[in-house]
């Protein structure tokens, strides 16, 4: 029951109403029998949003897109990895011995993917292809990297591609150099194999052989054409709602600082993802 002493959490993008993130955080509230509700905010009116959530008490924001970037300098501390990945998904609320509160950006979203990951594999040493450039892929990429992976950047465009691989210190490999590149890990950290654009896939299905495992972070469909594919060759697949379960049970721990109830947040994202797989 929502009543005075309920704790406010939410995740502030524009738009959110298609968020996952309140299916399963409002999941573990429940199990856990926390008097909380985590609420989606849209806004495209971000530092005043921002001011109305210190003003109401708010004990945690998720952060989506198109915000991740535009909200780090409207904070007051930004945790260091999430400095070097350039974006932050998770703000943490603190009153300082002053009385002034102190608003912290986090990453969450490096962490969700390295733990799907490292199910699968073990990430130090490991040889990773990493395709794309974007925000997921620089997370992605940065979180690789502080596991002790190699990384192989390939992204469409080839100088957005080689400024990430700058920033990580790896190769970006061209369309040509693919072929012949063979890698214990295969990521694709694009949108390309995303409803309703199923069909798609970043890579030539005959190269999926060059992998032993393959995570897409695409999570709808739950099975991407991509992690098909990859299965019927043999490959380890990882899915990418595993990523999305992850980044969520980083945030519960860093604003509740104790284990959240994993296959609660599982079941109830699993679900929500097979009862939209039905509606296609």
């Amino acid at each position: 029951m929502i009543n005075g002493s309920t704790r406010l959490f939410g995740i502030l993008g524009n738009p959110v109403a298609h968020s996952l993130s309140p299916v399963m955080h409002n999941a573990a509230f429940r199990a856990r029998g926390i008097n909380a509700v985590y609420l989606p905010l849209p806004t495209s009116e971000l530092a005043m949003a921002l001011a109305g959530i210190k003003a109401l008490g708010f004990a945690g924001i998720s952060v989506t897109v198109p915000h991740k970037v535009a909200i780090m300098p409207l904070l007051d501390v930004i945790d260091p990895v999430a400095e070097k990945i350039g974006a932050v998904n998770t703000l943490l609320f603190k009153h300082k011995a002053d009385g002034r509160l102190q608003c912290t950006g986090v990453n969450t979203d490096w962490i969700g993917a390295n733990q799907a990951l490292a199910e699968a594999i073990r990430l130090g040493g490991a040889s990773v292809l990493l395709l794309g450039a974007g925000g997921a892929a620089r997370a992605i990429g940065f979180g690789l990297r502080e596991a002790g992976a190699q990384i192989f950047i390939h992204n469409r465009s080839q100088a957005k591609g080689e400024h990430l691989a700058a920033q990580l210190g790896c190769p970006c490999v061209t369309v040509n150099e693919l072929r012949d590149l063979r890698a214990d890990v295969l990521v694709n950290a694009t949108s390309v194999g995303m409803q309703p654009n199923a069909s798609t896939m970043p890579l030539e299905a005959d190269l999926l052989s060059n992998f032993q495992v393959v995570m897409d972070i695409v999570y709808a469909p739950l099975e991407t054409r991509l992690l098909h594919e990859a299965a019927a060759r043999g490959c380890k697949t990882v899915p990418g709602s595993n990523m999305l379960l992850y980044q969520a049970t980083a945030q519960w721990q860093l604003w509740l600082g104790e284990e959240p109830p994993v296959d609660v947040m599982r079941a109830a994202l699993e679900s929500v993802l097979a009862e939209k797989g039905t509606q296609r």
